[in-house]
């Protein structure tokens, strides 16, 4: 791309072309709340009282939207997983986080099967997503394994897709928060030591 390309791309949006962005991803959040991810782009666009046009010059993709609408949740919970190592034991903390990610990955249907894409698609738009919530599992991991709370063949790669198939049965058995922590407890069992 030409410099000034770059320039283009980092030029704030005009206030009628923010104003539909945030449309759309005020939408997308209600209808992935109400019909899951999958729902229609074309229904989210009319939601917004955008045309598809603008929705997918925002967005090209569903996966685009989505990691957009994700941003917030993943700084909620990076902030989260401060607290947790601030205030309890690597050990806990690594446990607590486990629960945290499973019950904040199972907020809309079919959530956890477009976060577990991937993990075969490196370059999807989800990795903005999955990617920091990688980084923080593999911390707490790395402080539990220091301390000697965690098995030594456990990787956080798997720790998070265990994470993400426990969230998809959170949602599909549609557990309330302490059902939902006792699943991961008990699914998570074997790799503390």
């Amino acid at each position: 791309m030409t410099a000034g390309g770059d320039v283009a791309a980092k030029r704030p949006l005009r206030a009628d072309a923010q104003r539909n962005r945030d449309a759309v991803l005020r939408a997308a959040r209600e209808t992935f709340e109400t019909e899951g991810v999958l729902a229609s782009l074309d229904g989210i666009a009319l939601k917004a009282g955008v045309g598809n046009a603008t929705l997918y010059r925002n967005f090209p993709t569903r996966d685009d939207l989505l990691a957009a609408v994700l941003e917030s949740n993943v700084v909620d919970a990076l902030a989260t997983a401060d607290e947790l190592s601030r205030s309890l034991s690597p050990r806990d903390a690594l446990a607590e986080w486990l629960v945290q990610l499973t019950w904040g990955l199972r907020i809309w249907h079919d959530l956890p099967y477009c976060i577990s894409v991937v993990t075969t698609d490196p370059d999807s738009p989800l990795s903005s997503a999955r990617n920091p919530l990688l980084v923080r599992t593999e911390a707490f991991l790395e402080a539990a394994r220091a301390a000697g709370d965690v098995r030594d063949d456990v990787t956080a790669d798997e720790l998070l897709e265990l994470a993400t198939a426990l969230s998809w049965g959170v949602d599909r058995y549609r557990d309330d928060e302490p059902t939902a922590r006792r699943r991961v407890r008990i699914a998570t069992a074997g790799v503390f030591s």
